[in-house]
């Protein structure tokens, strides 16, 4: 990395944090604004299902299709290319008036805001040093703790004020201010094109015939599994089964975005100091009892709920932070922007795929209850335990 600007390890990833920021919030604001949107815009259930997956299935064929020529351009050029159409199809979800543009404008999103979430995951791990590499992909993960704790509630509560397009257009401003920050103080990042006379098809076929490799990506795809197996149906299952009124379901994000805010980066330098498999090990062993207790559970009062919801956001959604660590280190730094997509592209189709998956499980009774969650709780444990051993056969290439 050029360092000419002279900007500090820690400004550098806050700045990539507020980028990563604007994608969650982007993609996580769409599920609770659904019975607005199925009402304003007059379109089914199964419509809106149909305008979430654009999102998914985008980012995932275009984090495909950019993996063999990811390692070709400086990361900051990639970067702010890529952030720049993210940028702009979220100003054109808000302004979109029919349900076939507003689908464009999220395959928009999804496509290239998975290439640039790809793009700055891989800057992360060509940036910081392996050994504090965990607790750099933890202070990238507090933009999620963010989104969940302030931006959900507050885009919803725009929703409510104005219309349901205001979030969209709040984001597109605050991802202008962004770019034109990274713009300005991110140095190139280039480290990776130092080499000479690469026939880059050959390279990344060797990447695709690299074991260890496509270990990570399996690593990635059973965590993902392991959580979307019940993220989706989550709400309606606390609301449904749990009793929290719909009016308080903001305070499960609320909650759970706040303490994540200050544990994302403890789980972090905990993972660098004590090593990165067993502090995973720990987060699937407590997350699998937590999901347990939620899938299982009856009606609870209020701080039960929101207490499950805490330690859910903590352990469920923490694992990830040595995961990633440990993803990013199973392939040369001069691979890793192609490996990089690859994974991204891994993540979005698992978390598509197990959606769809739980939705064939899982059964609305007719007061409003959802049936066979717990069954959702069980294979979502047995995958979490799964990618223990999964974890455990992933080698470091640094």
């Amino acid at each position: 990395m050029d360092s000419s600007r002279g900007v500090s390890e820690r400004t550098l990833l806050l700045l990539l944090a507020c980028v990563q920021f604007t994608h969650i919030m982007d993609f996580m604001v769409m599920m609770p604004l659904g019975p607005q949107l199925m009402r304003e815009l007059n379109i089914s259930a199964a419509a809106f299902g149909n305008i979430i997956s654009a999102f998914g299935i985008a980012a995932g064929l275009a984090g495909l299709a950019m993996a063999p020529f990811a390692d070709r351009f400086d990361r900051k050029k990639l970067l702010l290319f890529c952030y720049a159409g993210f940028t702009l199809g979220t100003l054109v979800c808000g302004l979109s008036h029919s349900p076939a543009m507003l689908m464009a404008a999220r395959a928009m999103c999804g496509a290239f805001g998975g290439i640039s979430s790809a793009a700055l995951l891989t800057i992360v791990a060509d940036v910081v040093p392996a050994e504090r590499r965990a607790h750099g992909m933890g202070i990238i993960m507090t933009a999620f703790s963010v989104a969940a704790a302030l931006g959900v509630p507050l885009g919803l509560m725009m929703a409510q004020w104005w219309k349901w397009e205001a979030p969209f257009l709040v984001v597109a401003g605050v991802g202008a201010i962004v770019w034109s920050l990274s713009a300005w103080l991110l140095p190139p990042v280039r480290g990776h094109l130092g080499r000479v006379d690469v026939d880059h098809r050959q390279d990344f076929l060797r990447l695709l015939k690299d074991g260890n490799a496509w270990t990570g990506i399996a690593l990635m795809m059973i965590c993902v599994m392991g959580h979307f197996m019940v993220i989706p149906y989550l709400s309606p299952y606390l609301v449904g089964n749990v009793g929290l009124a719909e009016k308080h379901l903001f305070l499960v994000y609320l909650v759970g975005g706040i303490v994540t805010i200050f544990t994302g980066p403890f789980v972090g330098r905990m993972a660098d100091r004590h090593g990165r498999f067993l502090v995973f090990t720990i987060m699937i062993t407590i997350a699998c009892t937590v999901v347990y207790h939620l899938s299982t559970s009856g009606p609870l009062p209020l701080w039960h709920t929101l207490l499950n919801a805490a330690l859910f956001f903590i352990f469920a959604s923490g694992r990830f932070i040595p995961a990633q660590a440990t993803i990013s280190l199973a392939v040369p730094p001069a691979r890793r922007g192609a490996y990089m997509s690859l994974v991204s592209c891994a993540r979005d189709l698992a978390s598509g795929a197990t959606a769809a998956i739980g939705g064939a499980i899982v059964v609305k009774g007719a007061g409003g209850e959802i049936q066979h969650f717990d069954r959702l709780g069980l294979i979502a444990i047995s995958l979490s335990l799964l990618s223990i051993a999964v974890f455990r056969q992933v080698k470091m290439a640094e």
